[in-house]
C-alpha cells in the first residue's frame, strides 16, 4: 500500500487492466485504485481475476484479449458501467520457454507469442480510444520491454519482437492521437520479480546469474515498483509525456559494465 496521506491523483477516474490477476498487474490494480481510481480487471483467470476485483470493489471481466469481439465487449461493458474510461493498461502477455532461440523457435510459437503480446495490444488500442475520444482525454500504457531497445544473447525471439512491435505501435498512437487530448506510452520494465519470472530461473539457474550481472543496481525489480510508474503515466503528473519509451529498468539500457556485488 501506498502512503495515505499522498495526493489520490486518479480520483474520479476509470482505469481498465488487462492481466490484472496477477503479477505487473494486480501490482497496478492495487495501486491505481489507491489513488482513487476505479478499476476494471480483465483476465482470463476467472479465480485470480475476480479475487483482485473484489480487492478492490471494481469491476472483473473475463476476457480473452486476442478474441477481437471479446476486447470490444470488455471496453463496452466497462463504459457502461462507469460512463467513462480514463486509463488503459495493456499488460497482458506471455514469455513461454519454448520461445527461445530462432533457430528452434516453431512457427506456431511465433504467431501464438505474437498474438497475445502484441495483436493484443493493437485490439485494445483499437476499441479503448473511441471512448477516450468520447470524453477528449485518456491515457494508455503499453507494456513493452527493455528488450524491445536491446539486443540479448539469450533470446526469447518473439517475445522480444513482439515488445518491439509494442514499442513502434504506442509512439505512433502517441503521435497520432496527441492533440486529441490521449497519450499513448510504452513502458519498458527490466527483470521483474513476477511468479513468471520465479518459475523461469528457478528452472535455469544459469539463466537467472546470466541477466542479474547486468543490472546495475544488482537485483530485479519488484512489481509494486513497475506499478508506480503505470500511476504516473495515468495521471497528470505526466501530461506533457506522451509518444515515450518510459524505461524501468534499473539501469541496464544505459550500462556498460556495471558495479561490483557488494
Amino acid at each position: 500500500m501506498i502512503n495515505p496521506s499522498m495526493t489520490k491523483r486518479l480520483e474520479g477516474r476509470t482505469a481498465v487492466i488487462t492481466g490484472g490477476g496477477s503479477g505487473i498487474g494486480y501490482a497496478t490494480v492495487a495501486r491505481l485504485a489507491d489513488e482513487g481510481a476505479t478499476v476494471v480487471v480483465v483476465d482470463t483467470n476467472t479465480a485470480s481475476g475476480q479475487r483482485v476485483a473484489d480487492e478492490v470493489s471494481g469491476l472483473f471481466i473475463q476476457a480473452d484479449v486476442t478474441d477481437a469481439a471479446q476486447v470490444e465487449n470488455m471496453y463496452k461493458v466497462a463504459f457502461d458501467t462507469y460512463g467513462r474510461i480514463d486509463i488503459a493498461f495493456n499488460n497482458a502477455g506471455i514469455s513461454p520457454p519454448e520461445d527461445d532461440s530462432i533457430l528452434s523457435t516453431t512457427l506456431e510459437t511465433w504467431e501464438r507469442v505474437q498474438r497475445v503480446n502484441l495483436t493484443s495490444v493493437f485490439l485494445c488500442c483499437k476499441y479503448v480510444i473511441p471512448y477516450m475520444q468520447r470524453g477528449g482525454k485518456g491515457s494508455i500504457i503499453n507494456t513493452a520491454s527493455f528488450v524491445a531497445s536491446m539486443g540479448s544473447a539469450t533470446s526469447q525471439i518473439s517475445y522480444t519482437a513482439s515488445k518491439g512491435g509494442v514499442l513502434a505501435m504506442s509512439r505512433e498512437l502517441g503521435v497520432q492521437f496527441a492533440r486529441e487530448g490521449i497519450r499513448v506510452n510504452a513502458l519498458s520494465p527490466g527483470p521483474v520479480n513476477t511468479p513468471l519470472l520465479q518459475e523461469l530461473f528457478a528452472k535455469d539457474p544459469e539463466r537467472a546469474a546470466r541477466r542479474l550481472v547486468h543490472v546495475p543496481m544488482g537485483r530485479f525489480a519488484q512489481a509494486s515498483e513497475i506499478a508506480a510508474a503505470v500511476a504516473f503515466l495515468a495521471s497528470d503528473d505526466s501530461s506533457f509525456i506522451t509518444a515515450s519509451n518510459f524505461l524501468v529498468d534499473g539501469g541496464i539500457s544505459g550500462a556498460y559494465v556495471t558495479p561490483l556485488h557488494n
